[in-house]
């Protein structure tokens, strides 16, 4: 038993202490004989009085299959364990008085993106913001934390496998590793795109050892940075491929996808190609949340709602009833008016089948263009067909080589997205998001290596964002500071300024505010840009400024911002007040653009500050 996790504990026992040392969290021990100490045993095992472990949850989605009305998986996770529960005994009050068994997605701390060997510093600038921390998950389960209510972690980043130990010895049921595959990982502060993949792999392992549910992959994040679903698809179907060959039970895994409320044949084309080629137990269906919410919580519950009708129709056996990335991490008390605006839509949606020709089309394209993707990544001669896939296909690998394919495909660019981070695959691709609210390629800007015929294309009159010597004089630096791996913003400002004729230095995700100003002074820029979704803008924001002013450079340089200043739901009014009435001085920064922000608003601003004439 748990021969897998012991070997991994063994092989990983710097990074352990690494971890054990930043967070302050007791993890297993290696003797000088090789045996492990510290590690609890596999589920089901009591904790708390609860007997514990990952069937709890497919127990639920075994429900949902059965009634046909999925389960509520919302995400609440506050920065303390005693804050967490105060807020989810709020938000379990909808559900218990409506009657309803949930699954309970408790949001981790950001720092884990980042491997604790590697970043220490950018972990101890970034503690205990965005959600519970490694120390707090074990306080949260002696408090009562899933006593009634599964709960899983987002254990994504780096170390995906030991966010999944401390999981273990905490007593969360379920953990999401997701994306394992996708190539939107990567830049400064992050590792590289072997060692991702490869650390998703061993965080397999562990989950398979343990009988923990696990959230294998994501069509999500791809969907969120730009790429197509059949793209996301094939990405999700390789993190599977892994999952089978780490041994984990399908009962135990889940694929998370995207669902947009544009066009609802659409969505229900989408669930259809995933659940026809599927071999993971579950299905976890999140409302699309890049499409910029009312900040209002009432208007946004009428968002978020909306996209359930396609969860009830597509036969999803979890649902998100809202996102955090909105106005900020929820309340209990808002998350549960979700939850109850959510199983209203489901409650009063008749399952009615739906079988227009426009369905089949759409489900026939997105299972075309993944298995080209397949067929070219694993480097087949027969392009494979939906029926192909499955747990005896995957066994037919071994786990380097497998790996190795994954590897080269995001290197060799048949794996990619316009908005992917990755700093060592390759970029070529640009897509467009039609007014049926599918994102097709460009011609011309397809997957390299891809059969072009295989795969959709827009029909608008979208033009590519090229490549382009500057025609303005002035340099601009872009970067996310602190421990925040989210790059879609800082992604959508380069390509902004580069269009209007700026020569941009992009560092991407994770930096050091101190390390932003002073690639600033080197390359001599006129601007600086930074966002954080964390709410980590007050700390680390004016830290730029003042490096800045220690250089001598501060009077000659402009600093603007991003991202989400208010990291709670209940701060987002007060911080947009303050920024309305006040101004941004208060973040060290002379301008702050956060979500919602029109492209023309935001390069205008910047011309005018720099006295660019028109």
């Amino acid at each position: 038993m748990q021969e897998k996790t012991i070997k991994i504990i063994v092989e990983e026992e710097k990074s352990l202490r690494a971890f054990e040392e930043v967070f302050s969290t007791p993890m297993p021990t290696v003797g000088p004989d090789g045996s492990v100490k510290g590690l609890p045993g596999p589920y089901p095992r009591m904790v708390e009085g609860v007997e514990r472990g990952g069937h709890r949850v497919y127990e639920l989605a075994k429900k949902a299959k059965a009634t046909g009305t999925p389960i509520m998986n919302p995400i609440l996770g506050r920065n303390t364990a005693a804050e967490t529960y105060k807020e989810s005994l709020e938000m379990y009050a909808i559900p218990e008085k409506l009657g309803l068994d949930i699954f309970h997605f408790v949001h981790a701390e950001a720092t884990r993106h980042i491997d604790p060997l590697a970043g220490r510093e950018l972990i101890a600038q970034s503690r205990g913001k965005g959600g519970i921390t490694p120390m707090g998950e074990r306080e949260l389960v002696g408090l009562g934390g899933g006593a009634r209510h599964p709960m899983r972690i987002n254990a994504t980043g780096d170390t995906p496998h030991l966010s999944i130990i401390n999981a273990l010895i905490a007593g969360f049921d379920g953990t999401d590793i997701g994306p394992v595959i996708h190539v939107h990982f990567g830049g400064r502060g992050i590792h590289d795109y072997r060692t991702k993949v490869l650390n998703g792999y061993r965080a397999l392992e562990i989950c398979a050892d343990n009988n923990i549910f696990v959230q294998v992959d994501s069509h999500k994040h791809l969907n969120n940075l730009d790429g197509t679903d059949g793209m996301a698809l094939a990405m999700c179907l390789l993190a599977e491929g892994l999952s089978v060959l780490a041994e984990l039970p399908k009962e135990l895994a889940a694929i998370q996808m995207n669902v947009a409320g544009i066009n609802i044949l659409a969505d229900l084309a989408l669930m259809r190609a995933f659940k026809e080629v599927l071999w993971s137990g579950s299905l976890i269906v999140v409302p699309e949340t890049f499409q910029n919410p009312p900040p209002d919580l009432i208007a946004e519950s009428a968002h978020f709602a909306r996209m359930a009708v396609t969860a009830k129709l597509g036969g999803a056996d979890f649902f998100r009833p809202k996102a955090a990335e909105s106005v900020g991490i929820p309340t209990g008390a808002s998350m549960g008016k979700a939850i109850w605006a959510a199983q209203d839509v489901f409650d009063h949606t008749y399952a009615v089948d739906i079988n227009d020709p426009y369905i089949d089309h759409r489900k026939e394209e997105i299972l075309g263009e993944a298995m080209e993707v397949l067929t070219k990544v694993l480097g087949l001669n027969q392009t494979l067909a939906p029926g192909d896939i499955g747990e005896k296909f995957w066994q037919r690998f071994g786990v380097d080589e497998l790996i190795d394919k994954i590897v080269n495909g995001g290197k060799s660019g048949l794996m990619d997205a316009p908005r992917a981070g990755g700093w060592d695959l390759k970029r070529h691709v640009q897509t467009h998001r039609d007014d049926d609210g599918i994102r097709r390629y460009l011609d011309g800007y397809s997957p390299l290596g891809l059969d072009p015929s295989k795969l959709t294309f827009t029909k608008s009159d979208a033009k590519p964002i090229t490549t382009q010597a500057p025609t303005r004089k002035q340099k601009i630096v872009l970067a996310t500071v602190g421990a925040d791996a989210h790059v879609a913003g800082v992604n959508w400002a380069r390509q902004a300024l580069e269009q209007a004729g700026f020569e941009v230095v992009f560092l991407r995700g994770m930096n050091l505010p101190e390390t932003v100003a002073e690639v600033a002074a080197e390359t001599k820029a006129d601007l600086v840009g930074i966002s954080n979704l964390l709410g980590l803008g007050q700390e680390l924001f004016p830290r730029v400024g003042q490096r800045l002013t220690e250089l001598g450079l501060r009077d000659k340089t402009i600093i603007v911002a991003g991202g989400r200043i208010a990291e709670k739901e209940e701060e987002h009014a007060i911080y947009e007040a303050k920024i309305a009435n006040e101004g941004p001085g208060f973040l060290g920064v002379d301008a702050f653009f956060g979500p919602g922000t029109e492209e023309k608003d935001f390069v205008g601003w910047i011309e005018k500050a720099l006295k660019i004439e028109a």
